[in-house]
């Protein structure tokens, strides 16, 4: 009976591992890499959504991803003519392993400065895989400009996702004209997120709320995000490779759209937390 209570004990135990391994493996399908417009370039994998702003004097990665994604987005780079070492300033979107894990690796492998948010600090230095530290350069605060070769990002604090998830925004030109791009962090509420009563972030619901007001006060021409889901990125790069103009990547109806789901979702959540809770 001992010996098979342990056999299953370890069978369970290596199901468990294979379906995370084949998460992982999901999560690092490559996507292909293109410009998105201007010196903005999309680097990540099919899932996990990262960028590359480009400048003569070295270039920008936003978001790290896992550790394990890391290849696939050096791979990314590679396949559009960038070197992956001419990364000088590597940034994130949010303190979830998904975005951010890989900072350490890409600082490794390319010395760039890596710069975070200042409430996702904490986060940050849990985040060890292999134990290395998690490294951080700089840290940002809401409305700080992250200036480049002539580009420059600013960090907007659109928190509630996590404490200093950021959204960043930045101009750039094509075709002789500017264009407005905004790559969000995520306004969305996970499954298991807290609202109401949250002993560990008591403002989680207010600072959803605030994003909400901000992300609607930023102009947007190009929507992008830190999921390509967020901007249905399969269905945009479809139309990107059949040609024609305007490019689908510029949608500021399709952002404002993604603002009002996300908020009518918070909003239904906090309700339901609310009655739940007595209040």
């Amino acid at each position: 009976m001992r010996y098979a209570l342990l056999l299953a004990v370890l069978i369970g135990i290596v199901a468990v591992d294979a379906r995370a391994q084949d998460r992982q493996a999901e999560f690092n399908k490559p996507f292909p890499p293109h410009k998105v417009i201007g010196n903005v370039y999309y680097v990540g994998s099919e899932q996990l959504a990262s960028y590359l702003i480009t400048t003569p004097e070295g270039n920008i990665l936003i978001n790290s991803s896992f550790e394990p994604t890391v290849p696939v987005i050096r791979a990314a780079v590679e396949k559009l003519g960038f070197k992956f070492t001419d990364i000088k300033i590597l940034l994130g979107s949010h303190a979830h392993g998904d975005h951010m894990e890989g900072d350490a690796l890409v600082k490794d492998l390319t010395k760039a400065k890596v710069m975070a948010m200042e409430q996702d600090v904490p986060a940050l230095r849990t985040m060890r895989p292999g134990g290395k530290e998690h490294p951080i350069d700089r840290v940002l605060h809401d409305g700080d400009e992250v200036e480049l070769g002539g580009a420059t990002l600013v960090a907007h604090k659109t928190a509630g996702h996590t404490e200093g998830c950021t959204t960043w925004t930045l101009r750039t030109q094509e075709g002789g004209k500017a264009y407005n791009v905004l790559i969000s962090c995520s306004i969305g509420v996970n499954p298991g997120y807290v609202l109401v009563n949250n002993k560990d972030y008591p403002d989680i619901a207010d600072d959803y709320v605030r994003s909400f007001t901000v992300m609607r006060s930023l102009p947007v021409d190009v929507f992008l995000g830190a999921h390509g889901s967020f901007y249905n990125l399969t269905e945009k790069y479809a139309r990107l490779e059949k040609g024609g103009s305007p490019s689908p990547f510029i949608d500021p109806d399709g952002f404002k759209q993604y603002v009002d789901r996300s908020e009518k979702s918070f909003q239904a959540r906090l309700a339901e937390q609310k009655k739940a809770a007595g209040k």
